[in-house]
C-alpha cells in the first residue's frame, strides 16, 4: 500500500511542477478519438480534465476552466476572500454570497437532512485536524498524524449543519466556531455547471473528469456508451474491479483508498464519521453512484458510505434513476437493482 501511495504522490508532484511551468496542459488525443480535444489542470486539490469529441473549439475548454477558477474562488474554504471563507470568518454575522454559493449550500443542507447529519458541510474544524495531504503521504507515517481525542471531541461540538441558515443570498453561521467545508459536494456541482455551459454552446459529446467525479455528455462520437472503470481498491497497478457503461450520466466514487495513511497496521482515511470524529470503519472500501446530476452523485456517495451497505443500498433503491455499486472489505461487489440491466456492467 505504501508503494502505491508513493507512486501516486510522486506523479502528483510531477504534475504540479508541470503546471507551475506552464499553467494548464492542453493536448489533442489520437487514435480512436482522432479530432477530439482535451485540457487538464489542477483545481480543488486534484487533477481535472475536460475532453470533447464533437467539437474542435478550444475556447469551450477554456470556458470550462474559467468556470473552475470562478467556482473555486467562491467555494474554497482556504482561498482568502471566497464566499465560504467570508462566512467562516464572519463571527456569526450575516454574509452576502453569490447565488451559486447559496444554491450549493442549500444542496449541502439537503444531504445533511437526508443522511441524518452523516453528511455535514460544517465538518471543517474536524477535517482540518486530519492531514491527508501529499506531503503527509510522502512522509513516514507515525502516531503523531492522528489528532488527539481531546481535539477531535472539541471539533465535533462545532459540527452541526443546522447552524447554517440560508436566506436568499444571505448566509448566517449561527455557531461562530463552526467551519463550512464544501469539499464533499463542490466538484459535483461544478461538473454540472460545466456540462450546462458546454451543452448551451453546442457540445454534446465528451467527458468531464474532476477527480472521482466523471460526468459523460451524451454518447461517444459514434453513438455508443462510455465505459467508465472503477478502480480496484489499493491495487498497486491501478487495475479495475469493474466498469459501467453509461450515456449522459455521471459516475461518482468515494473510497477509503483515495486519501489515507496507515499507522501501526491500522488504516486512516478521509471519510470521517461525524458522530465519532474518526474515519468510518464499517466494512466498506468504496461506493460508486451512477445518476443524472454529479452534485447528487457527490452527496450520495458520501452519504451511502456513511450509512453502510444495508441502509445505503436501501436509500439508493428508494431513488429514481439512481444506481450504486458498493465494494466491501472482502472485495465483493454489491450492486443496486438497475446495475446489469439499466446500466450494463463488466466485472473483472
Amino acid at each position: 500500500m505504501k508503494k502505491k501511495k508513493l507512486v501516486r504522490c510522486v506523479f502528483l508532484l510531477l504534475f504540479l511542477l508541470l503546471l507551475t511551468a506552464g499553467s494548464t496542459l492542453f493536448t489533442r488525443s489520437n487514435g480512436s478519438h482522432s479530432g477530439s480535444i482535451s485540457k487538464s489542470g489542477f483545481y480543488f486539490n486534484t487533477i481535472i480534465t475536460v475532453t470533447l469529441y464533437d467539437s474542435s473549439d478550444e475556447a469551450l475548454l477554456d470556458g470550462c476552466f474559467d468556470l473552475a477558477a470562478q467556482y473555486e474562488s467562491y467555494f474554497s474554504n482556504t482561498i482568502e476572500g471566497s464566499d465560504i471563507s467570508k462566512i467562516n470568518a464572519s463571527g456569526g454575522a450575516p454574509v452576502t454570497v453569490h447565488e451559486e454559493t447559496a444554491e450549493l449550500l442549500k444542496k449541502g443542507l439537503y444531504y445533511g437532512e437526508l443522511s441524518g447529519g452523516k453528511f455535514d458541510i460544517t465538518i471543517g474544524r474536524l477535517s482540518d485536524l486530519w492531514d491527508f495531504s501529499t506531503k503527509a503521504l510522502l512522509d513516514e507515517t507515525d502516531a503523531s498524524m492522528i489528532p488527539s481525542d481531546e481535539d477531535i471531541q472539541s471539533a465535533l461540538k462545532t459540527v452541526d449543519y443546522h447552524a447554517v441558515v440560508v436566506d436568499g443570498t444571505t448566509v448566517t453561521l449561527t455557531d461562530p466556531d463552526a467551519k463550512i467545508d464544501l469539499g464533499g459536494i463542490a466538484k459535483g456541482y461544478i461538473a454540472d455547471r460545466m456540462k450546462d455551459y458546454l451543452n448551451e454552446n453546442g457540445a454534446t459529446s465528451g467527458i468531464i473528469n474532476l477527480g472521482g467525479n466523471v460526468l459523460c455528455l451524451g454518447t461517444k462520437a459514434d453513438g455508443s456508451a462510455y465505459s467508465i472503470g472503477l478502480q480496484r481498491p489499493f491495487d498497486e497497478n491501478g487495475s479495475l474491479i469493474a466498469a459501467v457503461h453509461v450515456t449522459d450520466e455521471t459516475v461518482v466514487s468515494s473510497g477509503v483508498y483515495e486519501r489515507s495513511f496507515e499507522v501501526n497496521g491500522k488504516l486512516y482515511h478521509h471519510i470521517l464519521d461525524t458522530a465519532t470524529g474518526y474515519p468510518y470503519d464499517n466494512g466498506l472500501l468504496g461506493v460508486t453512484i451512477i445518476t443524472d446530476e454529479s452534485v447528487d452523485g457527490d452527496g450520495l456517495s458520501t452519504t451511502c458510505f456513511a450509512l453502510g451497505l444495508k441502509d445505503g443500498m436501501a436509500l439508493i433503491e428508494s431513488l429514481s434513476d439512481t444506481e450504486a455499486i458498493f465494494i466491501t472489505d472482502d472485495y465483493e461487489l454489491h450492486a443496486s437493482s438497475g446495475i446489469g440491466s439499466r446500466i450494463p456492467c463488466d466485472v473483472y
